[in-house]
């Protein structure tokens, strides 16, 4: 592998139709509602992230920390194409979905004892770290209902452990650039890395198309029920 540095895009598929994006809630003034989605989704992408550059971090990769961005600051994170223009066309659109991304943490996998398995123990950790926030969330959804706390509470614990979910979850598909195609490529015979990688620059077209058939509706359908059982 002659490329000197690898990124890890950290995609935050928030493809929940309008499950978080769209609906009105009762009880929740639709300007709360919007700013807890926010809000829940811009964490979610940072933690990701950043849980990249810490694991890289601790497998003998400093980039991350050298450029700034181990950081929950969510400036230096923003993407102007895939943190602003995609999602709020998509939003202002009317779109059934709506996805979008951080700008990706660096990666040097050179850096590595093993670069391919460090680079899909990197990888890994952002799914994990969203996987970790829905735990979270689902006991504050459940202490909330429980206890009677105001219902942007329980929408709060919703939004954040259904986008966390589906953030973890779908970055595992292994379509370049997604965490699961680094994970996959670990396992791969070397010769063959690069050709599975190299599809990495129609990876959006893929995920898009794959979006906008509808074709990983059955697959989401398995997480909101998953997510469900889950909360209740």
């Amino acid at each position: 592998m002659r490329r000197s540095s690898f990124i890890i895009g950290g995609i935050a598929a928030t493809a929940l139709a309008t499950l978080v994006t769209g609906q009105a809630i009762p009880g929740v003034p639709t300007p709360v509602a919007w700013t807890i989605r926010i809000v829940t989704l811009i964490s979610a992408i940072i933690i990701h992230e950043v849980a990249h550059g810490l694991v890289a971090e601790k497998l003998g990769d400093p980039t991350a920390r050298m450029r700034g961005r181990l950081t929950l600051n969510p400036i230096p994170h923003i993407d102007i194409m895939g943190s602003i223009i995609i999602p709020g066309f998509l939003l202002v659109s009317g779109s059934p979905f709506v996805i979008g991304w951080a700008k990706p943490v660096p990666v040097d996998i050179r850096r590595f004892e093993d670069p391919l398995k460090g680079w899909a123990i990197t990888a890994i950790a952002g799914p994990l770290a969203n996987f970790a926030q829905v735990v979270v969330y689902v006991l504050l959804f459940r202490f909330a209902t429980t206890a009677g706390l105001p219902v942007w509470i329980e929408f709060l614990a919703f939004s954040g452990a259904a986008i966390n979910l589906f953030l973890g979850i779908f970055n595992l598909i292994p379509i370049p650039p997604l965490d699961g195609s680094r994970i996959v490529a670990a396992f791969m015979p070397f010769e063959m890395v690069r050709q599975y990688l190299s599809i990495e620059r129609f990876g959006f077209v893929i995920i898009f198309g794959l979006l906008w058939l509808d074709v990983l509706d059955p697959f989401f359908n398995l997480i909101w029920k998953f997510l469900l059982i889950l909360l209740f």
